[in-house]
């Protein structure tokens, strides 16, 4: 389940700083394609225990093939710790635990990198992986300089301590897929006193190419698609030596869900691309819609590399995302919101009489010298105060709408799917 290292013994780790495998006991390196674990054919026979047939919990399920453990005098906590698997480090001889899908993971006596070879040889083998180009260190920093000049970022999260960092390869099917769609497009038209309709019509192709969706039920799709994009020029051929020293998860994505999850994110992007096309103006709406989706049959099997970064603020669990092979920096932080609204306000107003002191005399004066009638000019400069007062309006709407969606992406990082998928992992 380890490779070792062929000049020492111990077992080796993939480094990102290098993107080859190294022992950390003799310094040696090698490439990934270059290393071969002794132990690997024989555990790909390997038997998996549950849980409940290592400790003996009563009514288990017969774990002779992976499945999930079950015990009908458990309460909900006992059960999920029994809905776990039992492998033996080739290193040390410790059990290791295995959550969910796992595929990779770390021996929580040793410490050496563990993979899960029967796993990997049950399950599809992925045929392509993007290795990790970012350390742990390098994703840390990212973070820091992301959220350091945060105005509204509190000075504790500005400053937390990280409880866990995990790099973690996610499982994504890379879709071919198209779509034809037919849309009926609303659009309000006012005219004084009163409102009318018109109506459009747009329909059309999208041809969507090595489109990645995760394939992992344990993680909320919004976060793994905030990931995007990945760079997939630089896929190599799936060699299970680049998970060494990562955890990892198998696809467990029926065909049904994928074909949902495409569908919608097809009809995401249809629906982007024709609000662009209108204009994006509030008063055009999508009135109806149909469209339909198929995907090609050639579905590629690809793992992905995420740092997953977990701390704690006023008693909420937090998981920012880094991108493992660009860097990205996926959250929403928790924010002063007092402090938000409080200067939200004073700008509006203080914009707002500033605007109106000097358009309302620059206009008065210029309508006065060409119309002059004063009864115009102030007719004029009531409507442009209107104006001003609409415009500040705007800019409170402005803001609120800007602080929605702050809290939408909190919503995201404090997500307790997000952190379960994190924290089961063997330390």
């Amino acid at each position: 389940m380890a490779t070792l290292c062929k000049n020492c013994g111990h077992a080796l780790v993939f480094d990102p700083s290098i993107q080859k495998v190294r022992c950390d006991q003799c310094g040696s390196t090698f490439a990934a394609e270059e290393v071969e674990s002794e132990s690997k054919k024989y555990a790909k026979d390997q038997k998996v225990l549950t849980m409940a047939e290592v400790y003996g919990a009563d009514s288990a399920t017969d774990g002779s093939t992976e499945g999930t453990a079950s015990a009908s005098s458990t309460s909900g906590a006992e059960k999920e710790f029994l809905d776990c698997y039992i492998y033996t480090c080739s290193e040390c001889g410790g059990e290791v635990t295995i959550h969910g899908s796992e595929v990779s993971t770390k021996c929580i006596y040793c410490g050496n990198p563990t993979v899960v070879f029967s796993r990997i040889s049950q399950e599809e083998c992925p045929q392509y992986i993007i290795p990790f180009a970012i350390t742990k260190e390098q994703a840390l920093e990212r973070i820091k300089e992301e959220i350091g000049h945060g105005l509204f970022v509190p000075k504790e999260v500005k400053n937390f301590t990280p409880d866990i960092v995990h790099g973690i390869y996610i499982p994504y099917w890379l879709v071919d897929a198209d779509t034809s769609a037919a849309y009926l497009m609303k659009k309000k038209v006012s005219s004084g006193k009163y409102t009318s309709y018109e109506y459009y019509g747009r329909s059309g192709m999208l041809s969507l190419r090595q489109l990645p969706v995760d394939a992992c039920t344990m993680l909320s799709p919004e976060s793994s698609t905030r990931l995007e994009p990945f760079d997939l020029s630089k896929m190599k051929d799936f060699d299970e030596d680049y998970l060494l020293g990562f955890y990892s998860n198998a696809s467990d994505l029926t065909y049904y869900e994928l074909d949902r999850l495409v569908s919608n994110r097809a009809k995401t992007i249809f629906d982007d691309m024709i609000l662009q096309d209108f204009g994006r103006s509030a008063a055009t709406t999508i009135d109806r819609d149909a469209a339909s989706t198929k995907i090609d049959p050639n579905i590629r099997y690809a793992m992905l590399p995420a740092w997953f970064v977990t701390f704690d603020y006023k008693g909420q669990h937090n998981t920012i995302l880094v991108n493992g092979q660009t860097g990205k920096v996926v959250c929403g932080l928790p924010m002063r919101k007092a402090l938000f609204y409080t200067l939200l306000a004073i700008s509006c107003i203080v914009l707002t009489v500033i605007l109106t002191f000097l358009f309302y005399h620059i206009f008065h004066a210029l309508l006065g010298v060409y119309s002059g009638r004063r009864s115009s000019s102030n007719n004029n400069g009531g409507r442009l105060i209107g104006l001003i007062f609409m415009a500040g309006v705007g800019m409170i709407g402005a803001g609120i709408k800007k602080i929605k969606t702050v809290f939408s992406n909190l919503k995201l990082t404090q997500s307790s799917k997000t952190f379960n998928f994190t924290k089961k992992r063997q330390e």
